[in-house]
């Protein structure tokens, strides 16, 4: 009983100790030992580790699922660790009612059939988003949860307790100053020598963890690259998808018969890019310099003559005296006096505009 009451009242003078220095501190009444700077440095990079990671987690978690209804109630599903329901995405909800109304206007007629197929290609980027999500939510959130919820919890300990090191060893040095007898002031460094030894030892404990987070960024750098390569698959398979999808529907009938009466489009036909997913962008440079690709342009410029030329790429005009362009469509283009050297006058029927070089090929 008299050990508890004896241990307790220690507590509560070390208890004291700390509050009075930490209290002084505040005031400028007490002076304070600082880190030294590369333990400092450390603390200041775990800090900003764990806010971008917090941040990087929820934005992304913002984009796989956008209806923050849903993230709450899988939120509360992970902590009562219960499995959330299986629910249709917002692509498969489409493609259910695009398959439901193909049905109800008839699978033999060409509407029908289009709303089909289009439906059953919604559910297929369904199918590729819940994969996305999956892959995501174990290579890239899990790994980056792990960290705020284990190693930088440790990290915050240990700081903690650092930092009760730290006031345990001011209030001994300030004990050493105070101290007038020789008796007291001998039991006063022995303290602090003992607090000196406890701080060091903590700094370095700490200054070790911190110095692990080198190795944290290193996982994270893999954990993004498993995410967009999860990313650069999901694009890849939406993309074929709708290829396909569009093929599909460019076999259909341009004209349909309404009332006995024909109703012709405009003649718009469908055209299916050929891009390849891992194709890149086209270069400013392109075409330019000494390539071959230049030296024909270059040719074209002189001779004042037109060419035959192949699109490599998909392109908008950005204005009314620009021309948009299809991949793998092959157009008539011509140089004009005066225009810019990355531009030539492009032609398609009675279609006339400016196209940029880079996105040409001249053919022989």
């Amino acid at each position: 009983m008299d050990f508890n009451v004896k241990r307790l009242a220690a507590d509560a003078g070390t208890f004291l100790s700390r509050a009075v220095q930490f209290t002084e501190e505040k005031f400028g009444q007490a002076e304070k030992t600082e880190l030294d700077a590369h333990l400092e440095n450390l603390l200041v990079r775990a800090e900003n580790t764990k806010l971008w990671t917090d941040r990087i987690m929820k934005q992304t978690e913002v984009l796989l699922q956008p209806n923050p209804n849903v993230r709450l109630e899988e939120f509360v599903y992970e902590k009562l660790e219960k499995k959330a329901p299986t629910r249709m995405n917002n692509h498969e909800l489409l493609g259910q009612t695009l398959i439901e109304s193909g049905n109800e206007f008839g699978p033999g007629t060409a509407y029908g059939n289009a709303l089909i197929k289009c439906g059953e290609t919604e559910k297929q980027i369904g199918g590729a988003e819940r994969e996305l999500i999956q892959s995501a939510a174990i290579n890239f959130l899990t790994p980056f949860r792990n960290f705020l919820e284990g190693d930088f919890k440790t990290i915050l300990k240990e700081r903690k307790l650092l930092q009760v090191k730290r006031l345990d060893l001011d209030a001994a040095k300030t004990r050493v100053k105070k101290a007038r007898m020789a008796e007291a002031r001998a039991a006063a460094e022995q303290e602090l020598k003992m607090t000196q030894s406890e701080f060091d030892r903590q700094a370095e404990i700490t200054r070790l963890l911190l110095e692990g987070v080198s190795s944290t960024h290193a996982h994270h750098l893999r954990c993004l690259n498993d995410f967009v390569e999860a990313q650069t698959t999901y694009y890849a398979q939406c993309y074929q998808y709708m290829v396909d999808l569009q093929k599909q529907l460019g076999s259909f009938p341009s004209s349909f018969s309404n009332n006995n009466q024909s109703s012709v489009s405009g003649g718009a036909s469908i055209s299916v890019p050929t891009i390849p997913v891992s194709a890149s962008l086209p270069s400013v440079s392109a075409g330019r310099g000494g390539s071959a690709a230049s030296g024909g342009f270059n040719e074209l410029r002189s001779s004042n003559g037109s060419r035959k030329a192949r699109v490599l790429y998909d392109y908008d005009a950005a204005s009314s005296s620009e021309l948009s362009l299809l991949a793998d469509e092959v157009i008539t283009v011509s140089s004009v006096p005066g225009m810019d050297s990355d531009w030539l006058m492009g032609e398609r029927g009675s279609q006339k505009g400016k196209v940029p070089i880079t996105y040409l090929e001249l053919l022989n």
